[in-house]
This record gives structure tokens, sequence and C-alpha cells, in this order.
């Protein structure tokens, strides 16, 4: 049994190291200006050495005791924006640049704080969030690596599910209704999804704002410009060689980095 113990613990300490798995990351905002100027009572206590997430019952008994929760990290309302980026997106980023599928999910209900944890602000640089950050990393790493036998091919596109329905937010017509398809090759895709190819930070950027502008938002009681719909920026990766190009099909590697944003409340009834 010790040795059976042994071997389980050990399992779990691989997996805990394994930048390849799934990880649950716990991202807890300050109260905000409404929340302090009525009063509320933070009832949430986070332990970010252990991961660990507790709730305090503020109507239940003295004597009742907090619920706690355990994930693979947790942040507080103290965490700044790089300190999440390099402890969760960054070894992902790392990964497609190798050549490994990636995807970061941001899961929240309405006014928890996912698009400044996705997106922040681009000024000052402190505030930027994931997906800025992912650019910079993206390029600062390309830019270091490439050599005379390799260069890099990075294409972006971004779209959004609303009421069900699939939207290509680049498009001309973002409104037009898009097709979920399966391919034994390229697996699921959106049929006709526009993909741009970008060269520097600043035109994924655009990409980016470009798409923001057609996104379906609506005030909330917690968010007057709350996104109504779940949206999917996807970055392509490739790493063709100038080898390959004269010698075999262009591309060595490709691999997508998914950084999703969703309105929380709202299920999707497809994957």
């Amino acid at each position: 049994l010790k040795a059976a113990a042994g071997a389980v613990a050990n399992a779990l300490a691989l997996v805990r190291k394994d930048p390849e798995c799934v990880k649950v990351v716990v991202r807890c905002r300050p109260m905000s200006r409404k929340e302090r100027e009525d009063n509320r009572e933070r009832i949430v206590d986070i332990d970010k050495n252990t991961g660990q997430v507790t709730l305090r019952n503020p109507e239940g008994d003295q004597n009742e005791p907090p619920k706690g929760f355990t994930f693979d990290m947790a942040f507080d309302w103290e965490s700044g924006q790089d300190e999440v980026f390099r402890a969760t997106a960054q070894p992902i980023i790392d990964s497609v640049l190798q050549g490994y599928n990636g995807t970061i999910f941001a899961y929240g209900q309405t006014g928890t704080g996912k698009t400044h944890t996705m997106e922040g602000q681009w000024e000052p640089p402190d505030l930027r969030g994931i997906i800025p950050r992912s650019f910079c990393h993206i390029f600062e790493n390309i830019h270091d690596s490439q050599d005379t036998t390799t260069s890099f091919l990075v294409r972006a596109s971004f779209l959004e599910i609303y009421n069900e329905e699939v939207r290509d937010l680049l498009s001309k017509d973002p409104k037009n209704k898009l097709e979920l398809k399966e391919d034994p090759d390229r697996g699921v895709y959106v049929k006709d999804l526009t993909s741009y190819v970008v060269k520097s930070v600043a035109e994924m950027e655009n990409v980016l704002l470009a798409g923001k502008k057609n996104r379906s938002v609506g005030a909330t009681l917690m968010n007057q410009d709350s996104s109504r719909s779940h949206s999917i920026f996807s970055i392509v990766i490739g790493a063709p060689s100038l080898w390959s190009w004269m010698h075999a099909p262009p591309f060595r590697c490709v691999a997508p980095l998914l950084p999703i944003g969703t309105e929380g409340g709202r299920p999707v009834s497809f994957s």
C-alpha cells in the first residue's frame, strides 16, 4: 500500500509540473467603487502559495466553518497583470512556439474582470492583459530565434459566438452566420473564417481592435459595456524553413493559440 501511495504521489507531482496539462486558475478582483460605497464585505480569502480559495458565509452562524476550494493557482486582488501572465499564459505561449496547441480560456460572471485580465489597457504597460502581452512575447521570441534557415508565419482571426451563431468579427459582414465543419486533418474549424497574416505587434493589435468594434455588447447592472457573446481570438504560428519551401510541403509546424473570453451565464450548446 505504501508503494502504491508513493507511486500515486509521484504521478500527481509529475502532473503538477507538466506545463502541457490542463490547469484551472482563479483570480479575484478588488471590490469596485460601488461595492465600497455600499459598504459591502469581502468574504473571500486567497492563499497564493497553496492555490486555496476560502469563502465565508456572512449570514451564517459564527461556528459555521468556511468552505475551501483548491486550484492549480489562485491570485488575489493585489496580483498584477505581469504576475498573472508569467505564471499562467507564458508557459502556454512557449509551448505553442514549439509546435503544440494552446488555449487560454477565461470564464466568469459579468463584472468579474475577464476583460481586464485578458485585454486590460495598452497604456500604461503595467495594465496590459494576457492578449497584448501574448502579442509582445510571440514576436520577441520570433525575433530572437530567427536565423538564415527559418522564418515564421503568424496569422490571426477573431470570431464570436452570439445566440448560438458563429460570426466572423473581421468580415465585411460580421452579422453573417458561419458554419462549423470537421476535417480529418484540420479537425473542427469555421468555414470561410477571415484570417490575416500579421508581421508585428502593431498589426496584430489592429486586427484585435478591428474585431472588437464588431462585438455584441450591452449594459448590465454590473457592467455598462458588457460583452454579450463568447469571443475567440486565434493566433496560428507556422515555422516554414527555406529548405521546406524548396523540397517539401511548406509548414514544418503549425500551432494555434486561442485566447478566449466569455460572457458568463450564456451557455453554448456546441463545442
